[in-house]
């Protein structure tokens, strides 16, 4: 089968390799979408631990397909039914993952992080995910894009519901990439008005208008411009989607009294000492908060709001291409070119 498969940093080679085989418990997939995300990006220009010359790697965790074969002592899936993968699995045994936290766990894995993933014409899903419920049977209104970009949507939705929006409530989203976006929809699905978009980028504030009239996008004097909007109040929920710690220490000072802050995008390694003034914590009694990845529950719930219609993710789709052009969509996604973009084959 053809595969992209990552050999160490800056180094993603397209070559054919074995067809995956699969054993007791097991799933083979015939992949027909695959995006790339922002953290495929960061593993191709940094490297990632065990990804080496000798140990290399298919990448690609968000992901959907057809069941192509199944394995002894799998229950519950048929060949042929068209699915998503949540990727992340946990031992199955700790209190993280008895509370429905496998994603949190410590000896967490994840197809396309530290397993081979999706950028490929076959994905092997092991048997903790099978038996776990990682395979979710798509509803017939759901497309095969529409589900690949469901788990970046799914991780969005855990940091969306540590912080509580209420109906009326204003929202603030620093950072207009593809999750930024998400995560206004959610507030917007919520009943948070006003939802207010940051981003240093024209280009994405344009794209936010386009997407939905109703987020009022801001690109200079951010503080100040939230200051006049709220009456000098502060926004009650302010959720950094960006790698910035600037952005971090500014959401403290434009988030009101009772406010909510959820840090969703995390800091690069040389940028993680960052200085907080924790008396605006203290003294406005905010809720700082911040999330990874996503629950199996998380993932399945979002599946459902795409399914029904709640949310239009579609929208977040800029370009398909085949996986013989994956390079061309891994360099739009470093130039920050476009939203999400969709391998299909």
């Amino acid at each position: 089968m053809l595969a992209a498969r990552m050999y160490g940093k800056e180094d993603i080679r397209l070559e054919e390799v074995a067809k995956p085989a699969i054993g007791r418990g097991e799933i083979l997939i015939k992949v027909k979408a695959a995006a790339i995300c922002g953290t495929d990006v960061r593993m191709y220009r940094n490297g990632y631990k065990g990804i080496t010359e000798e140990t290399p790697r298919i990448l690609g965790h968000e992901f959907s397909g057809v069941i192509e074969e199944i394995a002894d002592g799998v229950a519950g899936y048929q060949v042929g039914q068209r699915v998503a993968v949540a990727p992340n699995m946990g031992c199955g045994i700790c209190s993280y993952c008895v509370a429905g936290n496998g994603h949190l766990c410590h000896t967490y894995r994840a197809l396309g992080i530290n397993l081979d993933g999706a950028f490929a014409e076959y994905v092997a899903i092991p048997a903790a995910a099978v038996s776990g419920g990682n395979v979710c049977v798509l509803d017939e209104r759901v497309s095969f894009e529409e589900a690949a970009i469901n788990e970046a949507l799914s991780c969005v939705c855990n940091g969306f519901e540590r912080c509580a929006i209420r109906p009326g409530e204003s929202v603030l989203v620093i950072g207009a990439g593809p999750i930024g976006i998400m995560h206004a929809m959610l507030a917007k699905m919520a009943g948070a008005a006003p939802v207010f978009i940051h981003d240093l980028s024209s280009e994405r504030l344009q794209i936010c208008r386009m997407i939905d009239p109703d987020f009022i996008t801001i690109e200079d004097h951010l503080k100040e411009t939230i200051m006049e909007a709220t009456a000098g109040e502060g926004v009650n929920v302010c959720i950094t989607a960006c790698p910035s710690p600037a952005a971090q220490q500014t959401a403290l000072e434009i988030t009101a009294v009772n406010g909510r802050v959820n840090f969703f995008g995390g800091i690069p390694a040389d940028k993680q000492k960052v200085a907080l003034d924790t008396n605006l914590i203290h003294y406005k009694q905010l809720i700082v908060t911040g999330t990874t990845r996503a629950s199996l529950t998380q993932y399945r719930n979002t599946l459902r709001f795409i399914a029904t219609g709640i949310l239009d993710v579609k929208k977040l789709i800029s370009r398909r291409m085949p996986l013989q052009d994956i390079m061309t969509g891994f360099e739009l996604a470093q130039k920050a070119d476009g939203l999400k973009n969709v391998i299909c084959m």
